[in-house]
């Protein structure tokens, strides 16, 4: 099982801090669309490692489909050959109040913009002219001086992050590969996502060898007493941050923790985020993410997505965590493979 960690940092770290990761066993290295442009440390590593690199996610509603597939190209070419574009949409206020932008049929959105890139590197490739015409935009005009020709590598892959079954059988249908969001569970995972990816792929008349399924968890990981509560901290932070937002209401639904969600939401509305903390216990912390030494969070990774997934999505988020334990960590989930 191959492991891919967050770049994080500012972008003028971001080569150095790849090569750290890359030497720590990681596979590929992915950035998150946070406080920093989520392309920008991808070019940076593009160069310095031999790591796989991914989005995860770049927020695709305010985006041109032609700006995503320029820059998706690109990095593919520096990269080489190297590159996956995750896509995910945001909720309605981030969309609206903090990029400006347009919101509606996300789920339907995002289907056309992958279909929309697919068109675009089509045309790149010469394998069709330009015409797309979709609901939410149209692409019918590429003179040479705007086309960049065949990318040496071929197109890259593009995968669309969901939760939600809408979203979910969008993926299946028309993306190459689903990144399955970090706040879930097994059993939500096996009760609603596999149904939704079957539907998807049956409606876009594909198989299951057509998608790649990449799992994401969220990993408190330590060895000493002060370490372990310092990672437990850090995930329930998390945890509670994605409960309060009645997008993964379903998760905690299908857990029978339906209505801790409005109260994280009420708390979240207050600022009061320590309280927030508070509401996870221990139950939800094992069952959302997984806690313990570097071995422990290897085998609880590997039986949850063992037969799933042949890669996963590893965060550490909201405490100190030691490369050192991240290293074994990654050891000992290839050695459990």
């Amino acid at each position: 099982m191959k492991i891919d960690v967050q770049l994080n940092g500012r972008p003028e770290d971001a080569a150095v801090r790849a090569r750290e990761l890359v030497a720590l066993g990681a596979d590929g290295l992915f950035t998150f669309e946070g406080a920093h442009d989520v392309f920008v440390p991808l070019v940076a590593a593009s160069t310095v490692t031999s790591a796989d690199l991914m989005t995860n996610v770049a927020i695709a509603l305010p985006r041109s489909p032609l700006h995503l597939a320029h820059t998706a190209y690109d990095l593919q070419t520096l990269s080489r050959g190297r590159f996956r574009l995750g896509l995910g949409s945001q909720i309605r206020p981030h969309i609206e109040k903090r990029y400006g932008a347009q919101w509606s049929k996300p789920a339907a959105r995002m289907r056309e913009t992958v279909l929309a890139i697919k068109a675009i590197f089509a045309a790149w490739e010469g394998q069709a002219p330009l015409k797309f015409q979709g609901e939410f935009s149209t692409h019918t005009l590429m003179p040479p001086t705007f086309n960049p020709g065949p990318n040496p590598y071929g197109p890259p892959e593009i995968c669309l992050g969901a939760l939600g079954p809408l979203m979910t059988r969008a993926a299946a249908e028309v993306a190459d590969g689903l990144l399955v969001m970090p706040f879930n569970s097994v059993r939500h995972f096996r009760e609603r996502t596999v149904p939704a990816i079957e539907e998807g792929l049956e409606r876009g008349g594909r198989s299951r060898s057509d998608l790649s399924i990449y799992p994401q968890v969220i990993v408190g990981v330590g060895r000493t007493p002060d370490e372990l509560a310092a990672a437990a901290r850090g995930v329930r932070g998390l945890l509670g941050f994605y409960g309060s937002t009645p997008a993964y209401r379903p998760v905690l639904e299908v857990e029978g923790w339906a209505d801790v969600q409005p109260e994280l939401n009420a708390l979240s509305k207050r600022g009061e985020f320590a309280a927030m903390t508070e509401l996870i216990d221990d139950d939800m912390l094992g069952t959302l993410a997984v806690h313990g030494t570097p071995e422990q969070c290897a085998a609880q990774i590997v039986a949850r997505f063992g037969d799933h997934a042949d890669r996963v999505c590893c965060y550490f988020p909201g405490y100190p965590v030691s490369d050192a334990h991240v290293a074994e960590m990654i050891s000992a989930v290839k050695a459990a493979r």
